[in-house]
């Protein structure tokens, strides 16, 4: 009986080792991508995020919420992995109610206290700027320090505040 048994359990095992072809071929392999990049470096300060406080070096007013105030010239600090083919980049508005009494601005944008680029604005509304910014400007591993700095704030009638632009996001990109 158990030879029996044996003998059938073995031939079971022998049934079971066929070599089935496969009903589908295997995939197309593609060639390697030349220049890719495993990951896209982005570091974005954004206004609404939890932790965005703890960037701030100064001249960013408020505690929460999708936008801050700016006075003269906000500044945020950030640390970048690489510095291969950044680009700075800010979103920002300039208040109407504001810019009835200052008129045009003029906007700086910074970079490690270089001078990416000066920009002249003549209206009121929401304002994008994006630019390349150097390779020796900012070291991988170091901290980064970007600013934009206003000409001229506005101060405000109830308590003399200086106010100069509504801040949403500010960074570096690829």
């Amino acid at each position: 009986m158990i030879l029996r048994n044996s003998a059938l359990l073995g031939c079971l095992f022998l049934a079971a080792c066929q070599n089935i072809p496969a009903p589908y071929a295997p995939p197309e392999q593609r060639p390697p991508f030349d220049h890719f990049a495993p990951y896209r470096i982005t570091r974005i300060v954004d206004m609404a995020d939890g932790d965005a406080n703890q960037h701030f070096v100064k001249d960013i007013l408020g505690d929460t919420g999708a936008w801050r105030w700016a006075v003269k010239h906000p500044e945020v600090r950030l640390t970048i992995r690489s510095n291969q083919m950044l680009r700075y980049l800010i979103d920002f508005s300039i208040v109407q109610d504001t810019f009835k009494d200052t008129g045009p601005l003029e906007f700086s944008f910074y970079v490690n206290g270089h001078l990416l680029d000066t920009q002249h604005y003549d209206s009121s509304g929401a304002k994008h700027f994006e630019k390349a910014v150097p390779e020796d400007w900012v070291v991988p591993g170091k901290e980064t320090i970007l600013g934009a700095e206003v000409d001229k704030v506005w101060y405000s009638p109830a308590d003399h505040q200086p106010l100069g632009f509504i801040l949403q996001r500010i960074g570096l990109t690829q």
